[in-house]
């Protein structure tokens, strides 16, 4: 039966909304009721719009829609795999009229009154609808955010996309960086010149199929499209100038502002639910904040028993996912009580070897009472947090260890063999290094059972135990600078890492935990440089009343000359360059990386600046004011030593460079070739240099006839010389996007590209060095004898403009670059093969070193 007309009707279910999740949990409710004999429908689903699944008819025509995410099944009576718009709106259309939905368009809900077991939705036509139960399955979509600033009235700003073939040879700037968003500039950029605006510095919540797509659309140096990272519209303005595009868009980029003409903005800034209509009803949300989603059960009700909520007002909108979740409700509606997740077997599989219960939804529930941070998660946003995680689980080494390791490896086996995307429990020894002070690593590790010791090695007194509910690695994931500090597992602990795309992505999404983790990032920072016998309860009021400043590259944190400096900066993230003038020069004395400081002179008695402090790039600071300062020593454990050694060593590192002659002039050219962000870059003194090119040769030969240098290219001041090569850079832009996830960072801080690389090209466009290339693999060559004795082959190094043989060419070219020789156990070849020493590599600790007489 379709678009029932009935009024008056009582139903064992009403569900309200006829997107993906409500027409799946209507399709249920029919196969159930044909299953159990019932002659007349006991459900109806109710549509506000005049067809079905209004979402997906107002997507762009011809939109490819994803079925992800892939590790997912599906649980629903309609048909869905990924393809086209109208290919899935018509096999739905089929689906449900084949079940006999009981549907009624046109239909909307304007209220929902009773409890429980007697429901009445009144329509907007004045009709009312009895039900047992209630199911909303509304979406968030017809609520879109708005841009929010002067100008946003204009007539050519647009928060939807029906047709993007209706637009040819116009400049249009798409504003957001989700799937939508992504989806619509892909379009528009076949006939229009696109520019998409992206908050972020990368595509954090994007598909990775969308993902993929719009990086290889950046990187055509052909296409259409272009993208503006970490910026924001500042104000939109009606362009008069003649001829030009109607809009003027001023941008706030991290190189300052600029202006942007356009003939028209589409902005994709995602929704936010009704909450009016939401909240008439009796449901609550845990927060004013427009991103918070309902409280639901497991079984996906509200805190109004038999009103359940599924779909993206749940708070997840793939449709797959919704699917389930109709499917799932509508079960639960007609008497299945055992219904369980479609999910539920992966998370099984990672609570596989925890030492207690191992019933999913009660160590799910205990895992979230348990971490404070966590507890605004709904639970299917907290189950989504689990199932992208890898959990760890300590035993004590012995026979209990083994037999646990043992099962985790068969499972894990057992997995690869049937094709699964899926994780066991990863089982570590109590007493052992999770991680070791020096490593690289983003991931962040939360406590649910048990202890974590933290050892700070050279101070004995940072030595914190960390207890059930907190939390370790922020400064690693926030930095991207190398762990500071021993993590060791304590007795019978039980962490959940998670990895750093999907905590960046939370933290935008959710203010709690955001704070949470800056806050305990500030009391930590606090507790390692100034107050290490301090307790860390001692310093989290004082690490409240402090904040993080966000700088952009080349912004000004601090004068030369300033008088009543009051604030010491602690880098959190990016780095700082430190200048002194002479005459109307200004000359770079010093680079502060993540980690260290800057301006501590002001609180050691001197409130003149005596230099001036620029962010090298994108920063994160720490900033401590004086009055906090003195609150801050006063505290018993607290110490000055660490400040004193920062000033001491800063004076004695700008001593050095300020008696050698041109120092400062050098330092200006080191920053200006981003060595300020560099850990590991070569560098070749070019009176040494006799340019053999056995650096460029060596590297090729190390990695299969491929060099990852550029000697001749490259800067050159005096006689120091920045090849072309990678710097290995504190926070990576190349790792930024990559699809694959296929650039990572050893332990030891080499950046490489594992052979997961699909050749999308990102990290070309990404780094800012020119560092990285795409390549096809190059061809065997004879060996260095037969090139000795006979002459064979091309000899050592990459062959010039070599062909790739049939088996390269089906592979695609792939990115390539300096990996630092992390597998040659003799170090980098492009040093050792340097027959003078011209050649040599060095981080920020060493710079110094090269601007003196004798080095330079």
């Amino acid at each position: 039966m379709t678009n029932s007309s009935s009024t008056n009707g009582f139903f064992r279910v009403a569900v309200v909304g006829a997107g993906p999740a409500g027409l799946s949990a209507a399709c249920r409710a029919a196969a159930l009721e044909r299953k159990l004999g019932t002659k007349a429908p006991s459900h109806i689903l109710l549509e506000a719009f005049g067809e079905h699944a209004k979402t997906i008819q107002c997507y762009q025509k011809g939109k490819h829609v994803m079925d992800e995410p892939g590790y997912l099944g599906l649980r629903s009576d309609l048909r869905f795999k990924a393809g086209s718009r109208e290919t899935i709106l018509e096999n739905w259309l089929d689906d449900y009229r084949r079940l006999g939905v009981n549907i009624r368009t046109g239909a909307p809900v304007s209220a929902i009154q009773g409890k429980s077991g007697d429901f009445t939705l009144t329509l907007a036509s004045g009709d009312t609808i009895r039900a047992e139960k209630v199911v909303l399955a509304i979406g968030t979509e017809g609520n879109p955010r708005r841009i929010d600033v002067p100008g946003d009235n204009h007539p050519n700003i647009q928060y939807q996309l029906d047709d993007p073939d209706a637009y040819q040879g116009e400049s249009i700037l798409v504003i957001g960086a989700g799937d939508a968003a992504i989806e619509n500039a892909l379009a528009l950029a076949k006939a229009n010149k696109v520019q998409i605006l992206n908050r972020g510095l990368e595509f954090s919540r994007a598909k990775a199929g969308n993902l993929s797509a719009i990086l290889a659309a950046l990187t055509d140096p052909q296409g259409n499209l272009k993208c503006f990272y970490g910026s924001a519209v500042k104000r939109i303005d009606a362009n008069s100038e003649a001829g030009a595009p109607p809009l003027s868009v001023t941008l706030d980029t991290p190189t300052g502002e600029t202006t942007v003409s356009c003939h028209r903005i589409i902005a994709r800034l995602g929704s936010v639910a009704s909450r009016r209509f939401i909240e008439s009803t009796g449901i609550t949300f845990p927060s004013k904040d427009e991103k918070a989603v309902p409280e639901i059960s497991k079984n996906y009700e509200s805190n109004v028993p038999g009103i359940f909520i599924v779909g993206s007002l749940a708070g997840y909108p793939l449709i797959k996912q919704a699917m389930n979740q109709g499917y799932d409700v509508a079960e639960h509606i007609f008497g299945n009580a055992s219904i369980k997740p479609v999910d539920q077997q992966l998370i099984d599989w990672q609570f596989s070897g925890l030492p207690f219960f191992h019933d999913a939804d009660e160590v799910l529930a205990t895992f979230k009472k348990r971490v404070p941070m966590l507890r605004d998660l709904n639970d299917l946003a907290f189950r989504e947090l689990i199932l992208e995680s890898e959990i760890s689980v300590a035993y004590r080494e012995g026979p209990d260890h083994a037999e646990e390791l043992a099962k985790s490896q068969a499972l894990i086996a057992a997995q690869t063999r049937d094709g699964v995307q899926a994780r066991a429990t990863r089982i570590i020894v109590e007493g052992k290094s999770i991680y070791e002070p020096g490593e690289y690593g983003s991931s962040f590790f939360i406590i649910v059972q048990g202890s974590v010791i933290l050892e700070t090695p050279g101070n004995a007194a940072l030595k914190v135990t960390l207890k059930q509910g907190d939390f370790f690695g922020e400064t690693s994931l926030l930095s991207g600078r190398p762990r500071s500090e021993r993590a060791l597992a304590g007795a019978a602990c039980v962490l959940v890492e998670t990895p750093r795309r999907t905590m960046l992505k939370l933290m935008r999404s959710n203010e709690k935990v955001r704070s949470s983790i800056d806050q305990i990032f500030i009391a930590r920072e606090l507790q390692r440089d100034f107050a290490p016998s301090a307790p860390i309860t001692a310093l989290k009021d004082l690490a409240a009343r402090m904040s993080i400043v966000t700088k952009k590259a080349g912004d000004v944190v601090f004068s030369e000359g300033d008088k009543n400096a009051d604030s010491l900066y602690v880098v959190r993230s990016g780095g700082l360059t430190m200048y002194r003038s002479e005459g109307q020069v200004e000359l770079a004395v010093a680079q502060i990386a993540a980690g260290g400081m800057a301006g501590e002179m002001a609180l050691m008695g001197d409130p003149v600046r005596r230099e001036s402090a620029r962010a090298t790039l994108a920063s994160e600071l720490l900033e401590i004011k004086k009055s906090d300062f003195k609150a801050l020593v006063a505290i018993p454990g607290s110490s000055i030593d660490v400040l004193r050694a920062a000033a001491s060593q800063h004076a004695t590192n700008n001593a050095r460079i300020q008696v050698q002659p041109g120092a400062p002039s050098m330092m200006n050219f080191l920053m200006g070739e981003g060595l300020g962000e560099a850990t590991d870059v070569l560098i070749i003194n070019e009176s040494l240099c006799v340019g053999c090119d056995n650096c460029e040769k060596a590297c090729a030969e190390t990695h299969e006839g491929i060099s990852r240098l550029d000697r001749k290219a490259g800067a050159t001041y005096a006689h120091i010389h920045v090849p072309v090569s990678c710097r290995h850079c504190d926070q990576p832009h190349c790792m930024k996007d990559c699809p694959p996830n296929a650039i990572q960072r050893s332990a030891t801080g080499e950046v490489y590209i594992n052979e997961t690389c699909i050749g999308c090209g990102a990290c070309v466009e990404n780094c800012p060095y020119d560092a990285i290339r795409m390549a096809y693999d190059a061809p065997e060559k004879p060996g260095l004898l037969s090139w000795l004795l006979f002459g064979a082959g091309p000899g050592m190094g990459e062959e010039a403009g070599y062909a790739p043989d049939q088996a390269a060419e089906k592979k695609g070219k792939k990115a390539v670059k300096c990996d630092a020789c992390i597998n040659v156990a003799s170090g980098p070849a492009c040093v050792k093969a340097c027959p003078t020493g011209a050649a040599i590599r060095i981080g920020p600790a060493q710079y110094p070193d090269l601007l003196e007489e004798r080095k330079a």
